[in-house]
């Protein structure tokens, strides 16, 4: 039997009173954004976004440096959605940083340590075929990982993880993509 009487829910408000909200949001006011109804480690996901926001920034330059060095027949198409995807990863990092700053931190962007905080590796090949593929690989990457910090952040700080479901989506579909220029190129077989 379910003890869902009014007695019960009125034991345990499910919003806070208005009164209530407006003393925490006056304590502690040098945190911004971060309230007391936060459910996450601020500093642990501070240093996760800054993960994410090194893969993306690394995205940006492998993407862009293909977007000029490919050359071949048909290369003119896939300059253009390497041109693309370099914009599209540039606004994720710029969302990303967004975050990091929202949640007290300040994001890194030093050139000296990117590639050591970055879920995706920078490669630059002079093959059309070999960038398309690496491209690919680095997608896969950050849809894998970013499906796993989706599920971490949860309702634990829901802002975070929508966010980066939005990253997610817009990954799944530069692999997508990626894989019908590898298709398109007889980089592999369907």
């Amino acid at each position: 039997m379910n003890d869902l009487s009014p007695k019960t829910a009125a034991a345990k408000p499910f919003l806070s009173d208005v009164k209530t909200l407006r003393e925490r949001a006056r304590k502690h006011i040098e945190k911004g954004a971060v309230t007391h109804s936060y459910g996450g480690d601020t500093k642990q996901a501070i240093d996760i976004l800054q993960s994410v926001l090194a893969t993306e920034i690394v995205c940006v330059l492998r993407y862009t440096q293909h977007s000029i060095v490919a050359t071949g027949l048909s290369s003119e198409g896939v300059k253009a959605e390497f041109a693309e995807h370099a914009r599209e990863e540039q606004g994720h990092a710029m969302q990303v940083a967004e975050r990091i700053n929202q949640l007290g931190g300040t994001p890194d962007f030093n050139p000296q340590t990117l590639t050591s905080r970055s879920a995706a590796e920078y490669s630059t090949s002079e093959n059309l075929v070999a960038m398309i593929r690496e491209n690919l690989v680095a997608e896969r990457i950050a849809v894998e990982h970013y499906t796993e910090l989706a599920r971490f952040f949860g309702e634990n700080d829901p802002v975070t993880r929508v966010m980066i479901e939005g990253i997610l989506a817009k990954e799944e579909e530069h692999a997508s993509d990626m894989l019908d220029l590898l298709v398109t190129h007889g980089g592999v077989k369907t």
